[in-house]
């Protein structure tokens, strides 16, 4: 079993990809509270470990490439923030059947028509799936394999 926060850490970046694909190609401002809950900030104005975790999350995806913005608002969310060509065209990307069985993202994907199934084989719909589960497992395994691990070999990229 990974530790909690890193089990926090697949969550929030699942949640944070699949906001940023859904606007996709508009900017949008990501907020913290819209991906981790909400958060009351002590009398000191200081958030707590759990939000200053996903807004670490955040600023990490844009460190790694993975998305854009132009600037953060307090640390409150990322203003004006877009999914990169790399995290789009991977997103999109058809994962391998094996990882798809492997998650069971689509049970009855035989009966569906092939442009259904197409689309159902995506690494943002096995992100939705997996987030949709609420299973920790599943969501890890889905983020890792979608940007993290090649699953060809099972090597991290």
């Amino acid at each position: 079993m990974a530790d909690i926060h890193v089990e926090e850490f697949y969550k929030d970046v699942a949640i944070a990809l699949i906001q940023l694909y859904a606007a996709f190609p508009r900017r949008i401002n990501l907020f913290v509270e819209d991906i981790a809950g909400p958060d009351e900030p002590d009398e000191f104005g200081l958030h707590s470990k759990r939000h200053m975790a996903c807004f670490g999350a955040l600023l990490w995806l844009s460190e790694e490439g993975l998305l854009r913005y132009v600037d953060t608002i307090r640390q409150e969310a990322l203003d004006q923030a877009v999914l990169t060509r790399e995290a789009f065209v991977r997103l999109s990307a058809p994962a391998p059947q094996a990882l798809i069985r492997e998650l069971n993202a689509s049970s009855t994907e035989a009966e569906l028509p092939p442009s259904v199934q197409k689309d159902l084989s995506t690494y943002i719909h096995l992100l939705r799936s997996a987030l949709k589960s609420g299973s920790s497992s599943r969501i890890s395994l889905a983020v890792q394999s979608s940007f993290f691990i090649d699953t060809g070999a099972g090597s991290v990229h």
